[in-house]
């Protein structure tokens, strides 16, 4: 499903035009967006949580030279699931479950 499928779903399925539905998911993001920059995790009730961790400093090797080299820490955005959303992945999607 692109991004056009999703919003006419959305429109479709909360009675909502595509243009408002558009804008909810717009500003639905750029707020999820300012909350991973400061740091803050999101959870979604039902589906997962989104939050920023620090990926330590490691020693990658490149296999192709035997080079070893150190990648600096960083931060990375980690999504975890929420149990029942893992449970109908597994039975092989929502349809199925």
């Amino acid at each position: 499903m692109n991004n056009k499928e999703f919003i006419a779903a959305l429109a479709a399925k909360t009675g909502y035009t595509q243009e408002e539905s558009q804008k909810m998911v717009k500003t639905v993001v750029e707020l999820m967006g300012k909350s991973f920059e400061t740091g803050d995790a999101v959870p979604v009730s039902g589906f997962g949580t989104f939050e920023v961790k620090k990926r330590l400093e490691r020693v990658m090797v490149n296999p192709s030279t035997g080079l070893r080299m150190l990648v600096p820490p960083k931060l990375v955005l980690n999504f975890k699931p929420a149990a029942t959303i893992k449970g109908h992945v597994r039975k092989g999607g929502m349809e199925n479950g």
